[in-house]
């Protein structure tokens, strides 16, 4: 009888040396495939471990330039806010420089009229004087009736003043 399998020598020898021809060209196969392959994996993982430390950093450089950003922003609000308050001192500063020159120019205004004024008295007390010069002189003339010299009617009306006194004038 013949059998279907049959382990004999040559089973055993074909068995062995397709196990060494698998091994070996396990070996070759791992050398010239997965070895390259194993490799190229490698970088592709170091690739993207790098890009993902960059991306990382990128990320703190972000977070770094927001967070200056933002300082710059409070201090530019701050800077604003120191412009507006200075422009503001300033102004009220100048307010009150154009309002002390008013006052100034107001007190001037009132001593220039004062001194208008006390020259418009003075001027017409002179006015009044003469005035009194004059009808006093009238009335010398008519009482003596034309028979007196210009001296002597000069003379009557200088003793009238005094006796008025120049108080008189000046009161009124």
């Amino acid at each position: 009888m013949e059998r279907i399998f049959g382990l004999d020598l040559q089973l055993l020898q074909d068995v062995v040396l397709t196990a060494v021809a698998i091994f070996i060209l396990f070996f070759a196969l791992s050398y010239l495939l997965f070895n390259p392959v194993r490799e190229m994996l490698e970088k592709r993982k170091k690739k993207i471990s790098d890009e993902l430390s960059e991306a990382e950093s990128s990320l703190h450089e972000a977070e770094a330039m927001k967070a200056e950003y933002e300082a710059k922003m409070a201090s530019a609000k701050d800077d604003a806010n120191e412009i507006l308050d200075n422009a503001r001192k300033k102004a009220l500063k100048n307010r009150n420089e154009i309002l002390e020159d008013a006052r100034n120019d107001a007190q001037k205004l009132r001593e220039r009229a004062a001194a208008e004024l006390e020259q418009e008295k003075v001027h017409a007390r002179d006015d009044l004087k003469n005035e009194m010069v004059d009808i006093a002189a009238l009335l010398a003339e008519k009482a003596v009736s034309g028979n007196m010299s210009p001296e002597i009617q000069e003379k009557l009306v200088n003793e009238t003043l005094q006796e008025i006194g120049e108080h008189t004038w000046q009161d009124q």
